[in-house]
C-alpha cells in the first residue's frame, strides 16, 4: 500500500517535470487581457467549461472573466467508519461552489453547504443516536493560475488558497480551517487529460479540541468518449497528523455535458481501506 501512495507522489512531480516544453502553440479564443469582471469575455468566445468537480482533483483553469459559474453537488451521501470505530453518516444537499471571474488568471468562489444532516453511531452502538441538521461551514477560495489558462500549451498550473469559516454550528468543524492546493492538467491527447494536485489543510477537530495537519495527493484520468459523453477515474490518497495512517480511495464519475455551459455528473468514491469514507454523489455545473 505504501508504494501506491508513493506512486501518487511520483506520477504528480513527473508530470510536472515532463510537461515544460511540451506542444506546439495553440490559438487562443481571445486576447484575455482585454477582459476583467467589469468587461466580460462575450458569450461567443468563452473557453470550454473547466469545473473543478466531480473528482477530488481541481481544474487548474479559472472562470472567464466577468462570468458566474455554479458547481453543486445536489446530493452527496458519506459514510464513514467501519467496524468496531465510531461511524458516521453525512447527507449534503444543495452543497454550493460559487465562482466569479475577476481577471485574466483569477477567480473568486464561495463554497456553502445549504443543507447538512450529520448522524454519529457511537462504538457497539446498534443504531445511529447523534443526529444534527443544517447550514455548514461557508469556504472562502480564490484561484491565480500560472500557466495554460488560455489553452496556449498542454499544460496548465494554479494554486488555490482558501479558508473554512466555522458558519455551521453542529454540523461543521468548530473552528477556522485553511489551506493550499496545486493542481496541475496536462492534455496527453485530444480526448485524454491527466490532472493530479497537492492539497495541504491546517485542520480542526472539535472533539479534541486540536488542530492537525491533513495532506492530501491525487491523480485522475479524464477521458471524452464523444462531445457529449466523458468519465473521470481518479485515485486519492490522505493522511494526517493526528490519525498518522493513509485513506484511499478510487474515484469513478461519468460526466455528461448538455451543451457549452452546462453539465451533470454523478459517481462515487470507492473505499481501499476500512477507515476511507465511502461516497455517493450526483450534482452539475451551470456557466452564466
Amino acid at each position: 500500500m505504501k508504494h501506491f501512495f508513493a506512486g501518487l507522489f511520483s506520477v504528480f512531480f513527473l508530470t510536472l517535470d515532463a510537461a515544460w516544453g511540451q506542444a506546439p502553440a495553440k490559438t487562443s479564443p481571445y486576447d484575455s487581457a482585454h477582459f476583467n469582471l467589469f468587461k466580460p469575455v462575450p458569450r461567443n468566445r468563452l473557453r470550454e467549461l473547466q469545473p473543478d468537480r466531480p473528482g477530488v482533483t481541481e481544474s487548474p483553469f479559472t472562470v472567464d472573466a466577468g462570468h458566474l459559474q455554479v458547481e453543486m453537488d445536489a446530493l452527496r451521501l458519506i459514510n464513514g467508519g467501519t467496524g468496531n470505530e465510531d461511524r458516521t453518516r453525512e447527507l449534503h444537499a444543495a452543497y454550493t461552489m460559487l465562482k466569479l471571474g475577476l481577471s485574466r488568471r483569477t477567480d473568486v468562489q464561495l463554497e456553502a453547504p445549504l443543507y447538512t444532516v450529520l448522524k454519529q453511531r457511537p462504538s457497539g452502538a446498534s443504531d445511529f443516536e447523534e443526529r444534527h441538521a443544517g447550514f455548514g461551514d461557508v469556504t472562502l477560495r480564490v484561484k491565480h493560475n500560472f500557466v495554460g489558462d488560455d489553452h496556449l500549451g498542454r499544460f496548465a498550473l494554479a494554486i488555490i488558497g482558501y479558508a473554512r469559516l466555522p458558519t455551521g454550528g453542529p454540523v461543521g468543524d468548530g473552528a477556522v480551517e485553511y489551506g493550499l492546493v496545486l493542481p496541475v492538467d496536462v492534455e496527453l491527447s485530444d480526448k485524454l487529460n491527466l490532472e493530479a494536485q497537492l492539497q495541504s489543510e491546517v485542520a480542526y477537530d472539535r472533539e479534541q479540541d486540536q488542530r492537525y495537519l491533513n495532506m492530501v495527493p491525487s491523480v485522475a484520468l479524464e477521458y471524452d468518449f464523444t462531445r457529449k459523453l466523458g468519465l473521470i477515474t481518479e485515485a486519492v490518497a490522505q493522511w494526517n497528523t493526528q490519525q498518522r495512517r493513509w485513506q484511499s480511495s478510487v474515484n469513478v464519475a461519468p460526466i455528461i455535458k448538455l451543451n457549452d455551459n452546462l453539465q451533470l455528473d454523478f459517481g462515487t468514491h470507492l473505499a481501499l481501506n476500512r477507515i476511507s469514507d465511502r461516497e455517493y454523489f450526483v450534482g452539475f455545473t451551470v456557466r452564466r
